[in-house]
Protein backbone atom coordinates (compact mmCIF):
# COMPACT_ATOMS: atom_id res chain seq x y z
CA UNK A 1 0.00 0.00 0.00
CA UNK A 2 1.41 3.50 -0.98
CA UNK A 3 1.89 5.38 2.39
CA UNK A 4 0.65 9.30 1.51
CA UNK A 5 2.45 12.39 2.13
CA UNK A 6 2.34 14.31 5.37
CA UNK A 7 0.71 17.25 5.01
CA UNK A 8 4.43 18.97 5.92
CA UNK A 9 5.53 16.53 3.56
CA UNK A 10 2.71 17.39 0.54
CA UNK A 11 3.23 21.66 1.02
CA UNK A 12 7.29 21.27 0.39
CA UNK A 13 6.49 19.00 -2.84
CA UNK A 14 4.12 21.02 -3.90
CA UNK A 15 6.42 24.48 -3.39
CA UNK A 16 9.25 22.53 -4.96
CA UNK A 17 7.05 21.38 -8.02
CA UNK A 18 6.13 25.13 -8.44
CA UNK A 19 9.31 26.24 -8.55
CA UNK A 20 10.84 24.02 -11.16
CA UNK A 21 7.49 24.79 -13.13
CA UNK A 22 8.05 28.79 -12.80
CA UNK A 23 11.76 29.61 -12.71
CA UNK A 24 12.73 28.34 -16.08
CA UNK A 25 10.56 30.75 -17.54
CA UNK A 26 11.64 33.35 -15.67
CA UNK A 27 15.32 32.80 -16.47
CA UNK A 28 14.16 32.55 -20.10
CA UNK A 29 12.27 36.05 -19.89
CA UNK A 30 15.72 37.55 -18.87
CA UNK A 31 17.56 35.47 -21.36
CA UNK A 32 15.26 36.46 -24.39
CA UNK A 33 15.64 40.66 -23.34
CA UNK A 34 19.08 40.76 -22.93
CA UNK A 35 20.21 38.08 -25.54
CA UNK A 36 17.29 36.56 -27.70
CA UNK A 37 17.84 33.46 -25.97
CA UNK A 38 16.64 30.73 -24.27
CA UNK A 39 17.91 29.17 -21.06
CA UNK A 40 18.23 25.77 -22.69
CA UNK A 41 20.25 28.29 -25.48
CA UNK A 42 21.97 29.74 -22.74
CA UNK A 43 22.76 26.35 -21.29
CA UNK A 44 24.38 25.22 -24.68
CA UNK A 45 26.38 27.93 -25.32
CA UNK A 46 27.79 27.90 -21.51
CA UNK A 47 28.85 24.18 -21.51
CA UNK A 48 30.94 24.80 -24.94
CA UNK A 49 32.17 28.20 -22.69
CA UNK A 50 33.96 25.92 -20.31
CA UNK A 51 34.92 22.85 -22.48
CA UNK A 52 38.43 22.61 -23.75
CA UNK A 53 38.99 24.63 -26.97
CA UNK A 54 35.54 25.47 -26.19
CA UNK A 55 34.33 22.53 -28.67
CA UNK A 56 32.31 19.23 -27.26
CA UNK A 57 31.25 16.33 -29.20
CA UNK A 58 27.56 16.65 -29.90
CA UNK A 59 26.73 13.20 -28.07
CA UNK A 60 28.55 14.61 -24.73
CA UNK A 61 26.90 18.08 -24.79
CA UNK A 62 22.90 16.26 -25.33
CA UNK A 63 24.61 14.26 -22.06
CA UNK A 64 25.44 17.48 -20.13
CA UNK A 65 22.33 19.83 -21.13
CA UNK A 66 19.87 16.80 -20.53
CA UNK A 67 18.88 16.77 -23.95
CA UNK A 68 17.87 14.37 -26.75
CA UNK A 69 20.34 14.77 -29.98
CA UNK A 70 17.48 15.76 -32.05
CA UNK A 71 16.52 18.61 -30.13
CA UNK A 72 20.31 19.13 -29.80
CA UNK A 73 20.91 19.04 -33.65
CA UNK A 74 17.76 21.65 -33.61
CA UNK A 75 19.21 24.19 -31.39
CA UNK A 76 22.79 23.69 -32.13
CA UNK A 77 21.13 24.60 -36.02
CA UNK A 78 19.61 28.24 -35.08
CA UNK A 79 22.42 28.81 -32.82
CA UNK A 80 24.74 28.20 -35.74
CA UNK A 81 22.90 30.16 -38.16
CA UNK A 82 23.56 33.28 -35.42
CA UNK A 83 27.17 32.66 -35.74
CA UNK A 84 27.50 31.36 -31.87
CA UNK A 85 28.65 28.22 -32.62
CA UNK A 86 29.80 26.00 -35.58
CA UNK A 87 29.72 22.31 -35.89
CA UNK A 88 32.06 19.89 -38.24
CA UNK A 89 32.72 15.78 -37.92
CA UNK A 90 35.88 14.96 -35.46
CA UNK A 91 38.99 14.13 -37.70
CA UNK A 92 39.74 11.03 -35.47
CA UNK A 93 35.94 9.89 -35.55
CA UNK A 94 34.24 10.88 -38.71
CA UNK A 95 30.81 9.54 -37.15
CA UNK A 96 31.25 12.16 -34.42
CA UNK A 97 30.30 15.75 -34.86
CA UNK A 98 32.21 18.67 -32.64
CA UNK A 99 30.20 21.88 -31.73
CA UNK A 100 32.39 24.90 -30.73
CA UNK A 101 31.94 28.13 -29.57
CA UNK A 102 32.90 30.78 -31.79
CA UNK A 103 34.54 34.02 -30.85
CA UNK A 104 30.45 35.60 -31.45
CA UNK A 105 29.35 32.89 -29.37
CA UNK A 106 32.26 33.58 -26.84
CA UNK A 107 31.44 36.93 -26.51
CA UNK A 108 27.72 36.59 -26.58
CA UNK A 109 28.07 34.43 -23.07
CA UNK A 110 30.62 36.54 -21.66
CA UNK A 111 28.25 39.43 -22.28
CA UNK A 112 25.43 37.74 -20.97
CA UNK A 113 26.48 35.85 -18.06
CA UNK A 114 26.18 39.27 -15.85
CA UNK A 115 22.85 39.69 -16.17
CA UNK A 116 22.13 35.28 -16.19
CA UNK A 117 23.89 35.42 -12.90
CA UNK A 118 21.70 38.92 -11.59
CA UNK A 119 18.67 37.32 -12.45
CA UNK A 120 19.63 33.81 -10.82
CA UNK A 121 20.56 36.70 -7.65
CA UNK A 122 17.01 37.99 -7.72
CA UNK A 123 14.91 35.04 -7.62
CA UNK A 124 16.97 32.88 -5.89
CA UNK A 125 20.18 33.00 -3.92
CA UNK A 126 19.41 36.61 -2.43
CA UNK A 127 16.27 35.70 -0.90
CA UNK A 128 18.14 32.95 0.96
CA UNK A 129 20.53 33.04 3.97
CA UNK A 130 24.32 31.84 4.18
CA UNK A 131 22.50 29.07 5.40
CA UNK A 132 19.37 28.48 3.37
CA UNK A 133 22.26 28.30 0.34
CA UNK A 134 23.79 25.41 2.07
CA UNK A 135 20.80 23.80 3.13
CA UNK A 136 19.72 24.17 -0.69
CA UNK A 137 22.66 23.01 -1.57
CA UNK A 138 22.49 19.64 0.55
CA UNK A 139 18.96 19.11 -0.56
CA UNK A 140 19.34 19.80 -4.34
CA UNK A 141 22.76 17.50 -4.43
CA UNK A 142 20.01 14.48 -2.65
CA UNK A 143 17.91 14.68 -4.91
CA UNK A 144 20.19 14.99 -7.80
CA UNK A 145 21.77 12.04 -6.75
CA UNK A 146 18.32 10.12 -6.91
CA UNK A 147 17.57 11.80 -10.69
CA UNK A 148 21.67 11.54 -12.36
CA UNK A 149 22.78 8.80 -10.02
CA UNK A 150 25.98 8.56 -12.87
CA UNK A 151 26.58 12.26 -12.92
CA UNK A 152 26.00 12.77 -16.38
CA UNK A 153 24.95 16.69 -16.15
CA UNK A 154 28.40 17.29 -14.18
CA UNK A 155 25.83 19.07 -11.58
CA UNK A 156 27.89 17.51 -8.61
CA UNK A 157 30.89 20.14 -9.31
CA UNK A 158 33.56 21.50 -6.96
CA UNK A 159 34.10 25.19 -5.95
CA UNK A 160 36.93 24.85 -8.74
CA UNK A 161 35.23 24.01 -11.30
CA UNK A 162 32.11 26.46 -10.01
CA UNK A 163 35.21 29.14 -10.19
CA UNK A 164 35.35 28.98 -13.61
CA UNK A 165 32.20 29.53 -14.46
CA UNK A 166 31.49 31.73 -17.85
CA UNK A 167 31.87 35.56 -16.91
CA UNK A 168 34.70 35.01 -14.02
CA UNK A 169 37.19 34.13 -16.66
Amino acid sequence: MTEWLTSDQLRAWTRLEAVAELLPGALDQQLQRDAALSHYDYLVLAKLSEAPERTLAMTQLAGQTNASLPRLSHVAARLEARGLLCRRRSAEDRRTTLATLTELGWDTVRDTAPGHVAEVRRLVIDRLTDEQVRQLDAIALAVLTALDPDGRLEARCTATQEAAAPGRR
